[in-house]
């Protein structure tokens, strides 16, 4: 299926307002009910649009594009859209402020029970990276569309636009204690895991690691001195929130530079018990014991990487949207950034002879093992090379791509009893360790369903890198399956159609078809159309071999042009010397081209070339 990213976005936006936008009121709320990280997916379904791609922009009535408008026209008048985003936008930060007047995170009916034993409500309180997350990338998103509407409201006269004026800093600096406290749970939720190589997890590591017959003394002493850099530079420089005396017995803190042990890093699935506070952030989320198990998470790790990419974009600093402690945690947050996807990074590529990420599917440190979990390391690879702008190793990523895209069934046949189904529906289940008995509850799992729409974003933002011509097509291949296979599963019928997801169209599924969308996987595929625009409006390949061709052509026609030109008068205006003109425009044009657009030069050039032997052809009949 080809990706249309303006036209799908569109049609997402109307499907988006068909549902939530009902009676002039919003409607929170979906398939899993309403928390603060599904209110946010929601809202952000709008929001992530039109602050990241431009001709989506909604913070300036007057220069709203026609077909945005017309997607949006249950809003009413393109007058009344950004004051309704206003009002949304105040009424999620109110549902999601407690009594303290501080922002809350809480998960709620994202949470289940590994024994079906309902949450207790402490546990429906527990706030996950996923809500952090989400978050910074909700009010980031809010602050840009802010910032562009208020100096919008300040020129009207309108007494509507009056009131804005009043209202947007308030609700700004709601959006700013919210993305404070977010920043602050996502530092706290980060967690360096340093395990005895001779310990289990120690054992786990080192056995997905090993893909020879080198000694394990061997081992250890290569994947030291590969991580030495990262040894140092996290012993050094990351200082933020990082333990918690209280939390940590005498004797037992680990010193991250000590060669011999294991280490790894990345996020946990909420804040860490052994994370200290920080003391410049009021919210609970900064100063809160954790209690999630100091150990990092694939899944979790990604989702962060995520939120934290749209942290530290370019736009974001030329905004000067961050205050002065924002930008503290920012910087803490890119050293975590860091550290995180290039730990993996080097991790899935150690044995240059087989790497670990070739060997699918890929075991976690607490011996757990799925495909799911060798996409997400193969996600923050492609985010490390993404992030350095480099192409290395590029073409054996994407045959672990290819590889993972048949066991997952995304270019394969589903079949009866397949249990690559797991992997879209519930998902990769992961177990919540140090949430059981919090107010009396049970032990608490989290499902991520995202298999299909993390493949197809990776693809997209690899096709970005300025690789060959082979890889980039591969990786488009992969990208339209991927499409191709959520578009199957998009919800047809009801209130809900034109959203995600509906899994029962798997085959043998037992799940009713839903009336209420997902989302969880409806705000995943909006930042994969998303990345799909950004890398489309991208200049296209410009291969060597092309430009040589292209080259080769300009060089002939423009001397057969020069030649053309000895036989036209000087004050000639014919037909003939028109023609001339508008060669001599085609290929200084393809020269301006040629290495941008090759193709389309080595065609002007081509066109040139026929013009002129048409010109040549008539002079000597004429001459006959």
């Amino acid at each position: 299926m080809r990706i249309r990213p303006r036209q799908q976005l569109l049609d997402l936006w109307r499907a988006v307002l068909a549902y939530s936008y009902r009676d002039g009121e919003w409607h929170w709320g979906g398939r899993d009910g309403s928390n603060s990280i599904s209110d946010a997916e929601q809202l952000l379904c709008l929001l992530y649009p039109a602050t990241e791609v431009d001709a989506f922009r909604l913070d300036q009535p007057d220069e709203i594009e026609p077909d945005a408008r017309e997607a949006l026209e249950l809003f009413g008048e393109e007058s009344r859209i950004g004051g309704i985003l206003v009002n949304v936008l105040e009424d999620y930060l109110d549902r999601y402020t407690g009594d303290d007047g501080h922002p809350h995170f809480g998960a709620g009916s994202y949470l289940h029970s590994i024994n079906g034993i309902p949450p207790s409500d402490a546990q429906r309180g527990l706030e996950v990276v996923d809500s952090y997350s989400m978050s910074v990338s909700l009010c980031i998103a809010s602050m840009r569309f802010l910032r562009g509407f208020e100096r919008f409201v300040r020129t009207e006269v309108r007494m509507e636009a009056r009131q804005l004026r009043d209202r947007i800093p308030r609700v700004t600096e709601k959006v700013s204690d919210r993305l404070t406290a977010a920043m602050a749970g996502l530092v706290r939720s980060f967690v360096i895991h340093t395990p005895e190589p001779k310990s289990v997890t120690g054992q786990a590591i080192l056995t997905m690691i090993k893909q020879s017959e080198t000694p394990a003394d061997e081992l250890l002493a290569q994947l030291s001195s590969r991580l030495e850099r990262l040894r140092v530079q996290a012993a050094s420089e990351i200082r933020l929130a990082q333990y918690d005396q209280s939390e940590v017995a005498e004797g037992t803190r680990i010193d991250i530079a000590d060669d011999r042990r294991l280490f790894e890093c990345g996020w946990s699935w909420g804040v860490v018990t052994t994370a200290a506070g920080i003391d410049f952030v009021p919210s609970h989320a900064g100063t809160a014991p954790g209690n999630a198990d100091p150990r990092p998470y694939l899944y979790f790790s990604t989702v962060a990487l995520d939120g934290i990419s749209d942290l530290a974009s370019q736009r974001i600093r030329e905004l000067d949207l961050l205050n002065r402690d924002q930008r503290v945690l920012a910087d803490a947050l890119a050293l975590r950034f860091e550290l995180t996807r290039t730990y993996w990074s080097t991790i899935a590529r150690f044995d240059s002879g087989h790497w670990p990420l070739e060997d699918i599917p890929w075991r976690t440190s607490d011996e757990d093992e799925s495909d799911y979990y060798s996409l997400a390391v193969s996600a923050m690879l492609i985010q490390d090379l993404v992030f350095r702008d480099s192409t290395e190793d590029l073409a054996r990523t994407v045959a672990i791509f290819d590889q993972l895209a048949r066991r997952g069934r995304i270019t394969s046949r589903l079949t009866s009893g397949d249990q690559a189904a797991t992997l879209h529906h519930p998902g990769v289940q992961l177990r919540l360790t140090g949430s059981k008995g919090i107010g009396g509850g049970p032990e608490l799992h989290w499902y991520a369903p995202d298999f299909a729409t993390m493949m197809l974003k990776r693809c997209v933002q690899a096709a970005s890198l300025r690789t060959d011509v082979n890889i980039r097509d591969q990786l488009t291949a992969l990208a339209e399956s991927a499409m191709g296979h959520l578009d199957n599963f998009m919800l047809r019928d009801g209130q809900a159609r034109g959203l995600w997801d509906d899994p029962s169209r798997l085959i043998d599924s037992t799940v009713p078809r839903p009336d209420e969308p997902s989302w969880f996987v409806t705000e995943r595929v909006m930042e994969c159309l998303v990345t799909a625009f950004d890398t489309f409006s991208r200049p296209s390949l410009a291969p060597k071999s092309m430009v040589s061709r292209a080259v080769d052509l300009l060089s002939e026609a423009e001397h057969l042009l020069n030649q053309e030109e000895l036989e036209v008068e000087g004050d000639d205006l014919s037909p003939r010397q028109n023609r001339v003109n508008q060669i001599r425009q085609a290929l200084d044009r393809a020269r301006r081209i040629l290495h941008e657009r090759p193709g389309t030069a080595y065609a002007l050039a081509t066109r040139a070339l026929t013009d002129l032997d048409e010109l040549a052809y008539a002079r000597q009949d004429a001459n006959r």
